[in-house]
């Protein structure tokens, strides 16, 4: 490594070229703060000049870090710029503002400039070796443009899709720089060329960069990290960019262009794209989304948590220790597999499965579950079975929301089932589903059809941010009650949730008998008619799609004028349902709901039944189990929960409860149906002995397995 100092000027003296690999950052200088500061620096020079000429020294711009690259024959000498491209582009665009002001003015210092702008003389291919800068093919026909305007562009560079209209930055520098050297040179509304002599002599003494030219054993990788490791404004997908494609050094050119740029543009150049640099939201951080998509890759890869502001060190450290490609190419073939996917994730076509996930994994805020859904649609190699396995996650997410259960160490059980996947060697969509059904503590269990309904039907989910999950619920509702006699109509209209029963009832919706009280008279029956009101607000059967303008119309009017308004305006099945209830109450809601998780239970399945899965089940394994580790035929069994009497019987080697359409396997499965929560059910159910007494399940269990001890004696 060896360094030099160089004036801005002496940068681009004599017959080289600089040529910046396409896998770096485009153009990004901004007129603040960083042109503003150059120019101050410019102009401080020429005070020096002014004022004490003998005691001038250079001013250091910073540092630039490059490569000589082997050439041959008629050849110009060229160098790969490792770092500094930003500034030597300014260089270059001031330079080029200062000799467009020359010519415009007829000053001989146009054509002394147009020498650090432009190479004459032999050249193998002078269309491109001309130029003293050979930007990227994003930045190149903006600069180009600038120092050589009769140049035919189209010869250089094909015209980026999203150039129309759009203002490259390397533009607008050089606008400012021009007004500010015609603002400099110009006094009294004349030019002057001992000013502008006196502004050209500034850039060539006064202000210097440090030329950091590498040999055969520096590590430009290392250097540039070095280099930028504070004050650089520089994201974690622009250090691993570098990162990767410095590790595909030594390709050397071909056609005056770097052979490294063949693999830039065939895997990043897709990723320069304005697509990857909008900003995503997940939970309270936001970030590009290359740099989320990146942060998925990797945590897919290694099977492990990995956190956006650690993704570069994680990512280099795996590489590094792993080594898990051949090289270059296959690591940019893997991060352009995953790109593809995650597109389809953040682009949400409807006809998509994947689009469709994201849409959901938006609107329920789990972008937890992306390296999974990663790993699923890539190394899994599902084929057409893909969606099969997204709408397994979709239902064990849904489900698990709609009860109301924590989502707290999502990340780490998703990222967890990776490696179990991994190691299946047939059946991977078998093996989720079956892992999924078979969790059984609360932070990750699936819920089964009766607890989900009973959350569905009497749990209170319009509330806090909860709005687009809703939509998403009953969207997917009003698909699945379209018939192939309904017309194919596509919702265009900004849909919203919006209440039967509006929450703000009391006005226009009293309860039923209670008319003739007084407003002042307190009714114990009255009240608890009313809290039975409020509980049923909130729940999913109260709730449906409205345009907004259409339920402010109608909003806390009475069910006389809201019902004939929604069914006038609104072409929903969702709502054409309600045109068979002349009264809206809390017996309606409940039946609505109920209805509705028919249609529910058929989009989301439930997970697998537990004696299909070979878990245990209150501790003992299923197989070694007589009719499931239940007692006899017929005998019956209670348990009294919250002041609740549950009762149940036993019948054909299941646990049927009062009051719940499915049967148990177990006395636990039971209890969480009952409670809601996790526990142990042989210590919540009591069991009606022959003799009429009552004693505990986990007393009868253990008597069954001392009896099973003894007989095997």
């Amino acid at each position: 490594m060896k360094p030099y100092t160089r004036s801005i000027v002496e940068l681009f003296d004599g017959k080289k070229r600089y040529l910046i690999p396409l896998y770096q950052r485009q153009y990004a200088w901004k007129v603040t703060p960083q042109l503003d500061l150059l120019w101050e620096d410019i102009e401080r020079a020429v005070e020096r000049l002014n004022t004490d000429r003998a005691s001038i020294s250079p001013h250091f711009m910073g540092a630039i870090v490059i490569s000589q690259i082997k050439t041959f024959g008629k050849q110009v000498q060229a160098f790969e710029i490792i770092d500094g491209q930003q500034r030597l582009t300014t260089f270059q665009l001031l330079l080029c503002a200062l000799r467009d002001v020359a010519a415009a003015n007829g000053s001989r210092y146009a054509d002394e400039l147009q020498k650090y702008l432009l190479n004459d003389g032999v050249m193998e291919k002078p269309e491109a070796e001309r130029y003293k800068l050979w930007p990227s093919i994003t930045d190149r026909r903006a600069l180009v443009q600038l120092i050589d305007p009769e140049v035919e562009l189209d010869s250089i560079a094909p015209k980026p899709t999203d150039e129309d209209g759009m203002v490259r930055r390397s533009t607008a520098a050089h606008a400012y720089f021009r007004a500010r050297v015609e603002a400099h040179v110009t006094t009294e509304g004349n030019f002057s060329e001992e000013r502008l002599e006196r502004l050209f002599e500034a850039m060539k003494e006064g202000l210097a960069a440090v030329s950091i030219e590498l040999e055969g054993g520096d590590d430009p990788q290392t250097i540039f990290e070095t280099l930028n490791s504070r004050g650089v404004d520089l994201t974690p997908g622009d250090l691993l960019r570098n990162f990767i494609f410095q590790r595909a050094k030594g390709l050397g050119q071909v056609d005056s262009s770097l052979l490294v740029d063949q693999l830039y543009a065939k895997h990043w150049l897709p990723l320069d794209r304005a697509f990857w640099t909008q900003i995503a939201s997940r939970g309270r951080q936001t970030r590009g989304r290359l740099d989320w998509m990146l942060t998925d890759h990797l945590s897919m890869k290694i099977g492990d948590l990995v956190s956006v502001q650690n993704l570069f060190e994680a990512y280099r450290r795996w590489i590094l220790d792993k080594e898990p490609f051949q090289g270059v190419a296959a690591e940019l073939e893997s991060i352009s597999l995953t790109a593809g996917v995650e597109e389809r994730l953040f682009m949400q076509e409807e006809s998509d499965p994947i689009g469709k996930f994201g849409r959901f994994a938006d609107a329920f805020d789990v972008s937890t579950a992306m390296p999974l859904v990663l790993y699923l649609a890539t190394e899994a190699a599902l084929g057409e079975r893909l969606p099969e396995a997204l709408g397994a996650l979709e239902s064990y997410i849904l489900r698990r929301d709609i009860c109301g259960l924590t989502t707290k160490g999502y990340n780490r059980f998703f990222i967890g089932i990776i490696d179990r996947l991994r190691s299946v060697e047939d059946d991977k969509i078998g093996a989720l589903i079956q892992h999924l059904s078979s969790r059984i503590a609360d932070t990750e269990r699936w819920p089964g059809d009766e607890e989900w309904r009973q959350s569905w039907i009497g749990r209170a989910q319009y509330k806090g941010l909860r709005q687009p999950r809703l939509r998403y619920i009953f969207e997917a509702l009003e698909t699945a009650k379209r018939t192939r006699l309904s017309e194919d109509i596509q919702i265009k209209s900004a849909l919203s949730i919006e209440h039967i029963m509006p929450q703000k009832w009391r006005a226009n919706w009293p309860v039923p008998g209670f008319t003739h009280l007084d407003p002042e008279e307190v009714d114990p029956d009255h009240l608890a008619r009313q809290m039975e009101r409020e509980a049923a607000i909130d729940t999913l059967g109260n709730l449906t799609l409205l345009t907004g303008p259409l339920n402010a119309s109608v909003s806390n009017g009475p069910f006389s004028v809201k019902m004939p308004a929604v069914r006038a305006h609104s072409s929903l099945a969702l709502n054409r349902d309600l045109n068979a209830y002349d009264i809206w109450d809390e017996e309606r809601i409940v039946e609505r709901a109920a209805a509705l998780f028919q249609i529910a239970r058929k989009i989301w399945a439930a997970p697998l039944a537990i004696d299909a899965i070979g878990d245990v089940t209150d501790g003992i394994p299923l197989g070694s189990q007589p009719r499931g580790w239940l007692p006899a035929e017929g005998t019956e069994a209670k348990f009294t929960y919250s002041g609740q009497a549950f009762t149940a019987r036993v019948e054909h080697g299941s646990l049927f409860v009062a009051g719940f359409d499915e049967p148990f396997a177990s006395f636990s499965a039971a209890s969480r149906a009952v409670t809601r929560t996790h526990r142990n059910g042989l210590n919540d159910w009591l069991l009606r002995e022959d003799n009429g007494e009552w004693t505990l399940a986990d007393l009868w269990r253990r008597r069954q397995t001392d009896s099973s001890a003894q007989a095997a004696e």
